[in-house]
């Protein structure tokens, strides 16, 4: 018998975590567009595949090695459940509701957050790079519109969120099929 434990290759989760990010950043952003309002869609969505799924996908990136994917899905999967908190938790709890202000520097603290990330991804694909970019520009567009309250800057951040989720479907797609078939069908 060998003392050598043998490790079992595990697959990459990023794929699952783009598209929960992905397709929760969506909804979310076609809700901020002014297409329809705040619903139960959005944040059984949050909840579910932007939180839980890019929790997951990030815990076994961190297993993978991989502390860059590890960070991003952790913290964003953290983000989709401290959001509906934020909606949330003052009409059934203690801590009264956050003001725009407030909330502008949530967005703005998210914003630098990802500035960052997107230094990142530099070194990893251009599709990753052009999520984090338009991310990063979501998250300041946010900021702006509450601390400015023109709600002309949230429709535009809806437009610009939109682009940024569908990206991340994108290469998330692309890279599930990319590895399937063993060569570069989508354009990463």
């Amino acid at each position: 018998m060998s003392d050598q434990v043998q490790k079992i290759p595990l697959a990459n989760p990023g794929p699952l975590g783009l598209l929960g990010f992905g397709m929760t950043t969506v909804l979310l952003n076609l809700h901020n567009a002014g297409l329809y309002p705040l619903n139960v869609v959005i944040i059984a969505m949050g909840l579910a595949l932007g939180g839980l799924a890019q929790i997951i996908a990030g815990i076994f990136d961190f297993k993978n090695g991989n502390t860059f994917g590890g960070t991003a899905f952790c913290a964003y999967g953290t983000f989709w459940w401290s959001l509906i908190l934020l909606w949330y938790w003052p009409t059934s709890g203690p801590a009264a509701a956050s003001s725009a202000l407030v909330m502008g520097y949530y967005f703005l603290l998210w914003g630098v957050f990802t500035g960052f990330m997107f230094i990142g991804t530099i070194k990893i694909s251009g599709s990753l790079m052009f999520v984090f970019a338009t991310l990063t520009i979501l998250f300041f567009l946010l900021a702006i519109e509450n601390f400015s309250g023109a709600t002309v800057v949230g429709k535009i951040a809806g437009v610009e969120g939109t682009v940024c989720g569908l990206s991340a479907i994108y290469t998330s797609v692309g890279t599930v099929i990319n590895g399937e078939w063993g060569r570069k069908i989508f354009p990463l």
